[in-house]
């Protein structure tokens, strides 16, 4: 079926006309047969018509995690439009920002919420309305059509909208999905904030596959012990996870003292893989046989790039964090500040081609310029996107991701990666978690700052037990400081550690007594 589609409401509409009584959503109590998805968004896509949604238009989701999310999706693309995730959970401030950004003249979302977008009270489409607003009129996308532009983070401060398509994503379907061995029986866990593009992945393969997707409520998605217990009872078979939050539900996993579970696939992105958690985690496992894979990739790439399944080999190896091969979507070059190819072995950065690069940046010309650029090669000119991300290519062809470009820190005239010393300090017993900052005294003088999250009994000096440990793996240089308990990290709204929240954890003094 991902074969012949040329759209995603296409690839829909024919798994729901050839599975149409099998359950696609479940949230809580509430399932949906891919019928009843298919007609409740059929109702909402003929509402947004009939307020005027045409092909093209923008239409923003402001909706909390629950079914209604897959409904509007499917709404939306089926009236020609593209949707725009916009998380309840942000601050007011950043969804007016990307409302206006994006000229966003329709919202589907709850009428109470409609302040948050900067909306008259009952402007909202409110998506659990008892409206039919009949048959919605045909439109048929093509892949050049733009499907959703998601919110990053731009260094100006200021967010900045990536557009990408309907052939992006068909694309990565057809690139990624042959590496796993899935079908309709599997169960995939909707985990992720819509407003981070893995969702796309866990939302569209389970779809196209005729799958069953579980929506993880914000409730079980900020609590480890509830999120493992969802996992049990939901049967879940597929689970996408950022590492920073995957090391919480391993510990979550021994707490609970191993459950049997039904999980056959772990996949991992969004961050620098942590194998020995992970390996742990294997061998503890108590349910059938579970296949990790690491899998890297920007928004700009329509959600994964690359993909390797870790094995015994890896988690033995020195290699920190292997990405694998690109996906057959994807041709990616590793390069020099001057986009010159790097010799083999060196470290570059990563260009990736193809076709799962975006469209670009929405009302951004000069940074689509800057960030999706054309090389002339062998087959003639080619787009490429430049990730900011540094990898090296090991002998055997696949890739070891080395972190970002701009992101190692220069204290005292040393280069530091701060994931290296958070991978020493996890190593001892007391902590549980950790993140590591650098902070600035009034008079300048700088300091390695490890906030940690301990584990129990705590220890009563943190330093006395972390510092000399620090100093048996890492040079001096690169021993933090200072050690601040914490009772847990912060994340952002995608679930990845939040580097400038740890950095104001760090500074902020403690509190009188």
């Amino acid at each position: 079926m991902i074969a012949n589609a040329n759209s995603l409401t296409h690839l829909f509409q024919e798994v729901a006309r050839q599975r149409p009584d099998h359950v696609a959503i479940t949230d809580g109590d509430t399932t949906l047969s891919y019928r009843e998805l298919d007609a409740a968004s059929d109702r909402l896509a003929a509402r947004l018509q009939a307020t005027g949604v045409r092909p093209g238009d923008r239409v923003g989701l402001l909706l909390g995690r629950s079914a209604q999310i897959p409904v509007g999706i499917l709404a939306v693309l089926k009236a020609g439009a593209a949707y725009v995730p916009l998380d309840p959970g942000y601050p007011a401030d950043r969804l007016r920002y990307i409302v206006g950004d994006a000229e966003i003249r329709t919202v589907v979302g709850r009428p109470e919420d409609a302040d948050l977008v900067g909306f008259a009270p009952g402007a909202l489409l409110d998506p659990t309305a008892d409206a039919d607003g009949g048959e919605p009129a045909v439109v048929s996308a093509g892949p050049a059509d733009v499907a959703y532009v998601i919110y990053t983070s731009g260094s100006t401060g200021r967010p900045k909208g990536c557009l990408v398509s309907h052939g992006n994503v068909l694309s990565l379907l057809r690139a990624a999905l042959p590496l796993f061995e899935v079908g309709p029986l599997d169960r995939w866990a909707l985990f992720h904030s819509f407003s981070f593009d893995v969702s796309v992945w866990e939302f569209w393969a389970s779809m196209s596959t005729g799958a069953t997707a579980v929506v993880v409520p914000q409730e079980a998605a900020q609590s480890p012990a509830e999120f493992l217990n969802l996992l049990r009872t939901s049967e879940v078979t597929v689970l996408g996870q950022v590492p920073s939050v995957f090391r919480s539900l391993a510990l979550a996993y021994e707490d609970a003292g191993r459950p049997a579970l039904a999980l056959r696939y772990l996949v991992f992105a969004g961050e620098s893989v942590d194998l020995d958690v992970i390996a742990g985690f294997r061998k503890a496992f108590t349910g059938g046989p579970i296949i990790p894979v690491n899998m890297y990739g920007p928004t700009e790439t329509t959600v994964y790039a690359t993909h390797r399944i870790l094995t015994d080999a890896d988690f033995e190896g020195s290699v920190r964090s292997p990405i694998g091969h690109g996906l057959a979507n994807t041709t990616i070059e590793l390069c020099d500040e001057n986009l010159a190819p790097v010799p083999e072995g060196e470290a570059g950065e990563m260009l990736i081609g193809g076709e799962a690069v975006a469209v670009g940046y929405l009302n951004r010309p000069e940074l689509t310029g800057e960030r999706f650029v054309t090389r002339d090669t062998a087959a003639g000119p080619r787009r490429y996107y430049r990730t900011g991300d540094l990898a090296r290519r090991l002998p055997d062809g696949s890739l070891e991701f080395l972190g970002r470009n701009d992101a190692q820190i220069k204290l005292r005239g040393f280069r530091i990666e701060l994931g290296e010393i958070e991978a020493a300090l996890r190593t001892h017993p007391a902590v549980r978690d950790v993140a590591v900052t650098v902070t600035t005294t009034s008079g300048g003088a700088q300091f390695l700052v490890a906030c940690v999250v301990p584990t129990e009994p705590v220890p009563a000096k943190l330093a006395d037990e972390l510092r000399p440990h620090a100093m048996t793996t890492l040079p001096r240089y690169m021993v933090p400081d200072r050690y601040k308990q914490v009772d847990q990290l912060p994340l952002t709204g995608s679930g990845k550690l939040d580097r400038n929240a740890v950095r104001q954890l760090a500074a902020a003094r403690a509190p009188r007594r």
